[in-house]
C-alpha cells in the first residue's frame, strides 16, 4: 500500500497528460486529412503528442517532487508491460501473406536504416545510444521501436525524446508526400504498397499514407500491401532488440554483474530482455489464434472472427498502445528537462533526415525490383 501511494500521483498525472495528448492528436489528425480533402482515422499518433505535452508541462511549470516515483515507475514497469502487449498485434502469417518476394524489400530497408544511421551518427560525433534509437525508429516501426529499444540499451529520457522527435517529424513528412511521389514514379499497386510500407516510419503514419493513396487514387491493393509490409517490418523488433542490446554491451566494454559462461564473456541470454520474451509470447498467441481461426473457425477455441479481431485490438491497440505506452511516453516528457538538449543542436535531426532518405531510396529501389512478384 505504501508503494501504491508513492507512485499513484505521478502515474495519474501521466495518465491525464496521455488522455489530453490522444485527444489533441485526433483533432490535429483530422485537420491534416481535411487539408487534403480526405476523411478517416487520424494519421497522427497520440504517443508523440503526449510526449510534447509532457515536455511543455515539465519545462513551463514547477512540478511537485512527489510526482517523481510515479513518473519513474511509468517509464519502466508500465513501458515494459506495454511492449509485451503490443506483441498481440503481430502474426507470422503476415509475413506469409506478403510472400517470399516481398521479404527482401523489408530486410533491405531495415538493414540499410540500422547500418547507415548508426554509422552516420558516429561520424557526427553523437552519443551511440541516440544513434541506435534513431536507427531503430527509422528502419523498423517508429515510436514503438524506440520505446522498445530504449530499456534494452539503457537509454535516458533525453535520448528517447530526441529520437521520437526525429521519427515523428520525418515520418509525418513522408506520410504527406510519399503517396503522391509514389503515384508519379511507380505503376504497379504492389510496388507502391511495398514502398509506402517500408519508407514511412511509424505504423500510424504508414496507414495514413496508404489511406491517402486509396482515397485519392481508389486503389485498395496499395492499402493492403502497405499494411502487411509494415506489420512484417514490426516483426523485426523481436530479433533486432537483442542484437542492439548485445552491440551496446559490446561497445560499452565489460558488463558489471553479467552472467558468465566460464570464459569471462557475458552469456548471450543476458541480451534478451524479459519484455522481449513476453513480446514474442504474445506474438505466438496471435499466430496460434489466427491459425486456429482459419482451421476450426474459432480462434483459441473461444473467439469467432469478429470476436478475435475485437480482442486483439483491445489488447494491442487500446491497452498497450494507448493506455500503457501512451502513459509511459507522457511520463518521459514529464521527466525531461529541455536544458539537457543544449549543445547538441541540429545534428540529431540531420542524422534522422539522412536516415529517412536512405531508407526511402532503398525501399523504392527494392520495391521496383521485387514488387511485381508480390502475391496479391
Amino acid at each position: 500500500m505504501t508503494a501504491v501511494v508513492a507512485v499513484a500521483p505521478g502515474v495519474l498525472v501521466a495518465v491525464a497528460v496521455m488522455l489530453a495528448g490522444f485527444s489533441l492528436a485526433e483533432v490535429v489528425g483530422q485537420a491534416v486529412l481535411a487539408s487534403q480533402g480526405l476523411t478517416g482515422s487520424s494519421p497522427v499518433s497520440g504517443v508523440p503528442v503526449a510526449i510534447v505535452l509532457g515536455l511543455l508541462l515539465r519545462n513551463s511549470l514547477p512540478l511537485p517532487t512527489h510526482l517523481a516515483p510515479g513518473l519513474k515507475w511509468a517509464t519502466t514497469t508500465v513501458l515494459r508491460a506495454g511492449i509485451v502487449l503490443v506483441g498481440i498485434r503481430l502474426s507470422v502469417f503476415d509475413v506469409l501473406r506478403l510472400g517470399v518476394a516481398g521479404l527482401p524489400v523489408v530486410v533491405l530497408a531495415v538493414a540499410s536504416g540500422l547500418l547507415f544511421v548508426t554509422w552516420f551518427n558516429r561520424r557526427l560525433g553523437l552519443p551511440a545510444r541516440l544513434g541506435t534509437l534513431i536507427a531503430a525508429g527509422t528502419s523498423i516501426c517508429g515510436v514503438t521501436a524506440i520505446v522498445s529499444t530504449a530499456p534494452a540499451i539503457e537509454a535516458d529520457e533525453r535520448e528517447v525524446a530526441y529520437a521520437i522527435a526525429n521519427v515523428v517529424a520525418f515520418g509525418l513528412l513522408g506520410m504527406l508526400t510519399y503517396p503522391y511521389l509514389a503515384h508519379a514514379l511507380l505503376t504497379h499497386s504492389e510496388t507502391i504498397g511495398l514502398f509506402l510500407g517500408t519508407s514511412v516510419h511509424d505504423t500510424s503514419q504508414v496507414m495514413g499514407a496508404a489511406l491517402t493513396y486509396r482515397q485519392v487514387y481508389g486503389d485498395e491493393v496499395v492499402l493492403r500491401t502497405a499494411t502487411v509490409t509494415k506489420l512484417t517490418r514490426n516483426l523485426f523488433l523481436a530479433g533486432v532488440i537483442p542484437l542492439l542490446s548485445w552491440w551496446h554491451a559490446r561497445e560499452s566494454g565489460p558488463r558489471q554483474g553479467a552472467a558468465e559462461d566460464g570464459s569471462g564473456r557475458a552469456h548471450w541470454t543476458r541480451h534478451i530482455p524479459g519484455f522481449v520474451v513476453g513480446f514474442l509470447l504474445m506474438a505466438v498467441v496471435r499466430s496460434v489464434g489466427d491459425y486456429s481461426l482459419g482451421a476450426t473457425g474459432a480462434a483459441l477455441g473461444a473467439f469467432d472472427a469478429a470476436g478475435w479481431s475485437r480482442a486483439t485490438a483491445l489488447v494491442g491497440d487500446v491497452w498497450a498502445s494507448r493506455w500503457l505506452l501512451g502513459t509511459a511516453m507522457a511520463a518521459v516528457g514529464l521527466n525531461t528537462n529541455l536544458a539537457v538538449f543544449r549543445g547538441v543542436g541540429l545534428r540529431p535531426f540531420i542524422v534522422g533526415l539522412m536516415g529517412a532518405l536512405v531508407v526511402g531510396l532503398v525501399g523504392l529501389i527494392a520495391a521496383v525490383v521485387c514488387g511485381q512478384f508480390v502475391q496479391r
